[in-house]
């Protein structure tokens, strides 16, 4: 299953369990249970696979995924048969909003590129202050040295240039490194 579901989009993809083949009677079945918040939601391999004619295809329809809550949540699979029940896999998997319905803002930045922006915005706020600890009577504040902020902000800038990176071979434009060859 997918790691991520933009919910109203249809759900379709086919899958094989060569030991429980659905020619023997057994259902494909899947549940996800919400991490946080939302409605755990169930579903079985109702289609037609045309892949492989002993495996199992999942048709949902946008108007079924559309009834569903955004949110992260673990997922199983399971076989069940008269009288038999074989647990197959688990993940998870998050539900996106829903793009042609959304009216809330949405922050589509990776955890890396938002902490990345955070320290930047740190390190220009330190930019004025020269004090990296000082006390007031019984409270004292400490800031985190600009050492530290700078490796982490590296550590961060390279993350989000991998995530680029990936971005873009996966748009087909190319990794956006070079790789220099000595003959």
């Amino acid at each position: 299953m997918k790691t991520e579901i933009v919910i109203g989009d249809t759900l379709d993809f086919e899958t094989s369990v060569p030991d429980y083949p659905n020619t023997d009677g057994w259902t494909l079945n899947f549940r996800l249970i919400p991490i946080v918040t939302g409605t755990a939601i169930s579903f079985t391999a109702a289609g037609t696979p045309t892949e492989d004619v002993d495996g199992y295809r999942v048709q949902l329809a946008p108007a079924t995924t559309a009834a569903w809550t955004a949110g992260d949540y673990a997922w199983n699979s399971y076989l069940t048969k008269t009288g038999a029940r074989v647990t197959l896999e688990s993940g998870q998997v998050t539900l996106l909003p829903d793009p042609a319905v959304a009216t809330a803002p949405r922050d589509n930045r990776s955890h890396a590129r938002k902490v990345l922006e955070a320290i930047e915005a740190v390190i220009e706020g330190r930019a004025t202050k020269d004090q990296e600890e000082y006390a007031i009577g019984d409270r004292s504040l400490k800031r985190t040295p600009i050492a530290d902020l700078l490796k982490m902000r590296s550590r961060y800038m390279q993350e989000v240039a991998n995530e680029d990176a990936r971005d873009r071979l996966a748009n087909g434009i190319g990794g956006g490194r070079k790789i220099q060859v000595r003959i």
